[in-house]
């Protein structure tokens, strides 16, 4: 079970909660799509600051969104004016995207990230980018591993597939250090699954992180 569930999915309502919070039976599929959007519009133009997750809460006239980010003064910009820009940004989305006349009411709150080397998605977009500057894989995995231990992290696996440093036939390359239990509920388990585009095509990179309780 552990190894074909997604561990934050296996853990949601106990330790994680759900990236969407809202409920309406009625526009259920135009409402999931709209999040789907906002959230891969977001990621791309967040890119930069080094955004983690988005989060969304939906009420009858209000939206809030919640992006956890590397470096929250990229996004916020000098006196706001960053905020202000991707806020018209989100604005303008929304219109698209929406067929109802009234817009929400918009509110938009960015969160920092303390330690990066505990973030799953971080971690893994860290190795990705290397990939495709054709640094050397088992160093990139290596180094990743040791700055998540020493983050504090309880344990951390990495598992690279696919054509590796461009070989012929694709195989697939797995790191671990300390403990990642996959099936016990209670620990903190980070997990994401990142491509990585290189020019011999996708290697995929997923990471596992066994968090301290807190972090």
């Amino acid at each position: 079970m552990g190894q074909k569930v997604n561990p934050q999915l296996l853990r949601l309502g106990t330790i994680y909660n759900w990236e969407s919070r809202w409920f309406d039976e009625k526009r259920y599929k135009e409402i999931l799509l709209e999040d789907y959007r906002l959230r891969k519009a977001l990621m791309d133009r967040l890119k930069p600051a080094g955004v983690s997750r988005i989060e969304i809460d939906r009420s009858i006239n209000s939206l809030k969104i919640t992006a956890y980010v590397l470096r929250p003064g990229i996004v916020i910009g000098r006196a706001g004016t960053g905020l202000e820009d991707l806020k018209k940004f989100l604005v303008l989305l929304l219109t698209l995207l929406k067929k109802a006349k009234t817009m929400p009411k918009l509110d938009i709150r960015i969160e920092p990230i303390k330690e990066p080397n505990l973030d799953a998605f971080l971690v893994a977009k860290n190795i990705s980018d290397q990939l495709i500057r054709r640094f050397p894989h088992k160093r990139a995995m290596l180094q990743a591993a040791e700055k998540v231990m020493n983050a504090g992290g309880k344990g951390v696996r990495i598992v690279l597939s696919g054509r590796i440093a461009g070989a012929e036939i694709g195989r697939r390359e797995k790191i671990q250090r300390g403990t990642v239990p996959l099936s016990t509920i209670r620990e903190h388990v980070s997990f994401a699954s990142v491509p990585a585009l290189t020019k011999k095509g996708y290697v995929g990179v997923k990471v596992w992180i066994n968090k301290p309780e807190g972090k």
